[in-house]
């Protein structure tokens, strides 16, 4: 399929699924509906041209399907007709006029991202169910992105529609005093795919660079439609100032190139400069937040010309503040880096109990630290040791080849 179509396919998909959600109630059926519009689309549209009015052929289609999955419920059916014939714009579901309704002039987008979100879930579901209804991927472009059987992600979406039908989740905004929590909600979930695309759990390949891209594009619309929120500007500055480093983070062989060997020039200087200008907005017009506070850092790292350069006070500062504001595992061995960076690797190896025992970056950071000590046996061992734990191929690969270099 055409990249154009698809980015087409994927920015309307969530604009298709709020009318119907909003004309005929059931996220589930409307959902279902929607993903059987857009695949249509992909078949038809590449041979026909793209209609005219994409939007409303996309809704036109789904509605007929819903129309036809309503039908199919049998034991719904009377209701379902009795609620479509009261419904004065029943225009909108023939199925077999030649014109299209008008779009509607509401954009449901946020509402049903934060109906994905919806805490009821869990973070998988969350993740799988705001692609597909939100992002628009069909359920075989997530399992490949995940690397799990398209099963597992059928599966793991089903259940999810059937937790908003069961739990009686509506579609529409939270209310004012559940926004905030909900927010946190929808940002942690488009955070987890942004990192799942930025560096990949598993697999042979660094980048899921369509889970990274996929996860700026939301989090560009939720920015459109809450340009005031402090952490939602704070959370997509921080992407893009993150994801500007992606073209030198690999070699031409697909090899891991850690970020003080990075060739800078070869950084996203288009990302870096709205993400640093996002964020230096942000953080004059909003109460500090976690990702405010990363977004920072990751401009810090952007100001430096090459490794020598960057101001690893500052950074210092600046997790030690993300660390009382928002304290977690990975902010306390970010923020030991710094210190070792600051005070000398010997400082920061004396605090490394501090850190995540079991995580594999924690034993990658012992042996970066050993190896600054010029303690290279201890660290040989320590990059075998990272290279054991880790599910990522690239960074296996790359804790070897520093082992053997220190052999």
């Amino acid at each position: 399929m055409p990249g154009q179509i698809e980015s087409l396919l994927r920015e309307l998909a969530p604009r298709v699924v709020g009318p119907l959600v909003r004309r005929y109630g059931g996220f589930d059926l409307c959902e279902d509906a929607v993903q059987e519009a857009l695949l249509a689309a992909t078949t038809q549209w590449p041979a026909d041209g793209v209609p005219d009015q994409p939007l409303n052929w996309l809704i036109t289609v789904a509605s007929r399907r819903r129309i036809e999955l309503l039908r199919s419920e049998t034991a719904r059916r009377k209701r379902e007709e009795t609620v479509a014939a009261a419904d004065p714009h029943r225009s909108f579901e023939t199925p077999d006029g030649p014109s299209y309704e008008p779009v509607p002039e509401s954009d449901d987008s946020l509402t049903l991202l934060f109906l994905c979100c919806h805490p009821a879930l869990t973070p998988p579901s969350q993740i799988a169910l705001t692609l597909r209804a939100v992002g628009g991927l069909t359920t075989g472009e997530i399992a490949r992105a995940f690397l799990v059987p398209e099963a597992t992600i059928g599966q793991r979406i089903s259940r999810a529609k059937a937790s908003i039908k069961s739990g009686g989740a509506t579609f529409r905004m939270p209310p004012a005093e559940e926004l905030g929590p909900r927010l946190a909600t929808v940002l942690h979930v488009l955070y987890l795919i942004f990192n799942e695309g930025y560096t990949a759990s598993s697999g042979e390949a660094l980048h899921r660079v369509e889970l990274s891209t996929e996860a700026i594009r939301l989090t560009r619309q939720l920015h459109a439609q809450l340009p005031a929120e402090g952490e939602v500007s704070g959370l997509l500055a921080l992407m893009l100032l993150t994801d500007a480093r992606r073209p030198a983070r690999t070699s031409e062989t697909g090899a891991l190139i850690p970020l003080p060997d990075q060739d800078r020039t070869r950084w996203h200087r288009d990302f870096i400069a709205e993400g640093t200008d996002l964020i230096s907005t942000t953080l004059s017009a909003a109460p500090i937040g976690p990702y405010q506070l990363q977004a920072a850092i990751a401009a810090v790292h952007a100001e430096a010309l090459d490794a020598a350069d960057t101001d690893w006070r500052q950074i210092l500062v600046l997790y030690e503040l993300l660390e009382t504001l928002s304290p977690g595992p990975i902010v306390t061995l970010n923020r030991i880096v710094a210190v070792a960076m600051v005070h000398g690797p010997r400082t920061g190896l004396d605090l490394l109990g501090e850190a995540p025992e079991d995580h594999h970056r924690t034993t990658a950071v012992r042996a970066h630290l050993l190896e600054l000590a010029g303690d290279l046996e201890a660290a040989r061992t320590a990059y075998q040791e990272a290279a054991r734990l880790t599910q990522s191929f690239p960074e296996r690969h790359y804790l070897a080849a520093r082992a053997e270099a220190l052999s």
